[in-house]
């Protein structure tokens, strides 16, 4: 059992209200999850405030195969999530797939609060 009260806990993503009508929160782990999600799939510009704020990951997807674009992205990625949110998370691996229309991305990492090593898998429909 978490010792976290409702209010201290973070909001989830993506934001919606929950079945009290109350904004919907969630988990310390699900918290990284989405933090994550938010990096990866977030185009860098489509942020008022934080114009820096993403990886990129979607607009490369339309740039062609190649070795060489693969190695770039992946490369970018892990920039990308060492970068924003390289005090949470300490970032092991990160593999980038694009197969017909999805996207799915990998990624393996250590909690720096609880030194628990954790893989989270995202997917993504493109177009």
């Amino acid at each position: 059992m978490s010792s976290e009260q409702p209010s201290d806990r973070p909001f989830d993503f993506p934001f919606h209200i929950n079945a009290q009508q109350r904004t919907a929160t969630t988990s310390g782990d699900e918290h990284i999850r989405d933090l994550i999600e938010q990096v990866l799939f977030t185009s860098p510009g489509e942020r008022v405030n934080r114009p820096g704020f993403g990886s990129g990951l979607l607009q490369l997807v339309f740039a062609g195969n190649s070795d060489e674009l693969a190695t770039a992205t992946q490369f970018m990625v892990q920039g990308a999530l060492q970068q924003w949110l390289g005090e949470v998370i300490q970032l092991e691996d990160v593999a980038v797939a694009s197969q017909d229309a999805t996207l799915r991305v990998v990624v393996r990492y250590v909690v720096r609060r609880t030194q628990e090593r954790r893989i989270d898998r995202f997917e993504r429909g493109i177009g």
